[in-house]
């Protein structure tokens, strides 16, 4: 999934201006302390795509006399005081948190047909009320509830207004209870600070996984007390010889518990039996010939394999699986599995069968790449196929028929959601071996039908993996990952008869005045009619 590519990472400049967005009042240019558009956003005008909206009414009006009511509980009051402190800075209000009292943004549990992500949004002259039947649905519903105000409601300093959220209701919840995003910190790692704020940007759009890739040829990313070498030599270099770096134990849980504040689950992946040569490099004895090979700065693939035959290997896996499992409280560990091309078949298939146990031991449920299906998936196991439109039926066919026998899947095709791949053959970050994927390209297929014959019940959900050959920054990542991320986002939420490229386009389109006002850095895609700057 990774080909070999040299390109040299710089930081990114947003393209010129182009076309004007003026459809039905969703504009609102976000560069200045001037009065926002009196017409409020339209309640179907939010990225993902609401289940079902009903407009009319009155809108509501923020004010200096606004408060925001929770439900007496700490979760419920924890994702009100999120919500205030995106809005006292911007709009200047005291916004009291309250729990009592009428009117105002009243942020409520019960019971309902919403799930355990979906959300009921109401809005009139008295106010608008967010219910959901668990705090994941009201803090997804706190997303839209950002969308729908102008866009100078992210900036930190005060902002004239107003502040009207549309009349009317939206119902939602999602397509697929998996919506997730990967970043790779291994090829070039990256600081707590930088993950929490790609936390936060997934957050907007409703993402609720994030899939780390902790380990490579190129570096260890966490710290493993019984195998201490792994992160303080072998996370000691990244792609092109930098310093590179480690999560202490302490550094990752503080991952963990900010995504968790944000509703997203952390998917640790230790790649194996390939893409394994810093941990070759580290400890001698995983290489079958007791030789340990020089860290690696490259950016090839395939080369690197631990030794399948030795117990001390399944010793390393039990000791990594067991350490990482005990930092992590999500239900997922990635036990990677793609491009073992130094690994003979049959010693995958050992390996595959003797480390998955050793994930179900400690509680948690394997991830495989694809090529899992090529060995015996565990009972309960997903797969996450990465192939492209033109992998061989033959490859694909034995992806069905691991979905056919239970298997579930998570979608990742390359050639469409991996947000490494250049947009045009002019982008200056990327890689191009799975084609180059403009932003029509990217939104424009139908998870329940990208696998002809693969169960509706086996498709887990969506996934956008960001590798890091090329990036070194937080802006190199934004500018990466959008405006293609809400769009993935939008597959894996949003029922599929809202997807439509046209409409789709205007909506994107109206959320660039946003990522202005919170400072990030994004490809202006000649195929979106971007509001002028």
């Amino acid at each position: 999934m990774r080909r070999n590519h040299s390109t040299t990472p710089r930081t990114p400049r947003i393209l010129g201006s182009l076309l004007l967005v003026a459809a039905a009042g969703i504009l609102t240019l976000g560069a200045a302390p001037t009065a926002q558009a009196a017409t409020p956003t339209p309640l179907n005008q939010v990225i993902p795509a609401p289940a079902a909206v009903q407009p009319g009414g009155t809108p509501y009006r923020i004010t200096r006399a606004t408060g925001v009511r929770v439900d007496a509980t700490p979760e419920v009051r924890r994702i009100g005081a999120y919500l205030t402190g995106i809005l006292r800075p911007s709009t200047g209000y005291p916004l009291p948190l309250t729990g009592h009292g009428p009117g105002g943004i009243r942020l409520h549990l019960a019971q309902g047909d919403y799930g355990a992500e979906g959300y009921r949004l109401h809005s009139d002259a008295a106010g608008v009320t967010l219910t959901a039947s668990a705090p994941a649905g009201l803090f997804h519903g706190v997303q839209t509830l950002r969308q729908l105000l102008p866009a100078a409601v992210e900036r930190k300093t005060v902002q004239p207004g107003p502040w009207r959220i549309a009349g009317g209701t939206i119902e939602d919840r999602p397509r697929y209870a998996y919506r997730g995003a990967m970043l790779d910190v291994a090829r070039h790692f990256f600081t707590v600070a930088q993950v929490k704020r790609y936390i936060d940007q997934l957050a907007m759009y409703k993402i609720n996984e994030l899939h780390l890739h902790l380990s490579d040829d190129q570096g260890w990313r966490i710290a493993i007390d019984s195998w201490p070498r792994l992160a303080t030599y072998g996370g000691s270099t990244e792609v092109g010889g930098g310093k590179g770096g480690y999560y202490t134990k302490a550094q990752y849980k503080e991952i963990v518990r900010y995504a968790a504040s944000r509703y997203l689950e952390v998917v640790p992946e230790i790649d194996m039996p390939g893409h394994t040569n810093a941990a070759l490099a580290s400890y001698a004895k995983l290489d079958c010939d007791g030789t340990a090979p020089p860290l690696y700065t490259g950016t090839k693939v395939g080369f690197s394999s631990l030794c399948v035959p030795r117990q001390v290997t399944y010793d390393f896996v039990n000791d990594v699986v067991r350490e990482l499992a005990a930092l992590t409280p999500g239900r997922y560990l990635h036990i990677g599995g793609d491009e073992a091309h130094s690994t003979s078949h049959p010693d995958y298939v050992t390996f595959m069968d003797r480390v998955q146990p050793i994930v179900a031991t400690y509680g948690k449920t394997a991830i495989g790449w694809h090529q899992l299906t090529g060995a015996h998936p565990a009972k309960g196991a997903l797969a996450q196929y990465w192939g492209l439109d033109t992998t061989s039926a033959a490859d694909k066919a034995q992806v069905v028929k691991a979905a056919q026998n239970g298997t579930g899947l998570i979608l990742s095709p390359a050639d469409r959601v991996y947000l490494d791949m250049k947009y045009t053959k002019n982008t200056t970050l990327g890689l191009t071996w799975a084609g180059l994927v403009e932003v029509r390209r990217s939104y424009d297929w139908d998870p329940g039908t990208y696998l002809p014959g693969a169960p509706d019940s086996a498709i887990r959900g969506v996934e956008a993996p960001l590798w890091s050959e090329t990036l070194k920054t937080n802006a190199d990542i934004e500018y990466m990952a959008f405006p293609r991320l809400p769009g993935a986002a939008e597959l894996g939420w949003s029922p599929a008869a809202t997807h439509d490229w046209d409409t789709y386009k205007v909506r994107l389109a109206a959320q660039a005045p946003r990522w202005d006002a919170l400072g990030m850095s994004y490809y202006r895609s000649p195929q979106v009619p971007w509001p002028v700057a």
